[in-house]
């Protein structure tokens, strides 16, 4: 964030501070990130990373806070996809045991992996199904895995619908995905 808003004023000719005031005064609920996402291109043609940082200092002066990792997760595993989450954790742990370098971020819709650079992903696709979004520039051969361009910084995914599906074919995978953000 703090890469983005120090050029903010050289990419759109507004500081972060003009830009959250312009926010502010537009009529728009600042808590509706989405919707100053929105205003922010339509109205004053802002790129995608500029509006997301916009927009997030926006709804913090106007009170938000972001939810933790643990929260995200909690949201994103409740309800009909409750039963999903053993499938997530086994993931997770797989993932996290890779390196010390490994940290969880929180996303409203993933729960991304980072290594300096996001290297896996993991979502709730379904009611019934978890795809593992892994960035792989040099994909290893696999049959299991699919082209994709979402969750976050995905090149493959892979469907999981239980625990056993995270088996040693997905672990070499995960771990390729992670030598690859080095």
């Amino acid at each position: 964030m703090s890469a983005v808003s120090a050029s903010l004023e050289q990419r759109t000719g507004r500081t972060l501070d003009e830009w959250v005031a312009l926010v502010a005064s537009s009529g728009l609920d600042p808590l509706d990130q989405n919707a100053v996402r929105r205003w922010l291109r339509e109205v004053h043609g802002v790129r995608q990373n500029s509006q997301w940082a916009i927009a997030e200092q926006a709804a913090v002066r106007a009170g938000w806070v972001r939810p933790t990792v643990e929260q995200y997760t909690e949201l994103q595993y409740s309800g009909r996809r409750a039963g999903l989450r053993p499938v997530f954790e086994a993931v997770r742990d797989a993932a996290l045991a890779l390196g010390d370098d490994v940290r969880m971020e929180g996303r409203s819709t993933y729960v991304p992996f980072v290594r300096g650079r996001q290297f896996a992903a993991v979502a709730a696709a379904t009611g019934t199904r978890v795809d593992l979004a892994l960035r792989l520039p040099t994909p290893p051969d696999s049959p299991r895995l699919v082209p994709s361009t979402a969750p976050g910084q995905a090149t493959h995914k892979v469907a999981l619908t239980s625990v056993s599906d995270v088996d040693e074919d997905v672990l070499v995978l995960l771990h390729a995905a992670y030598e690859q953000a080095r």
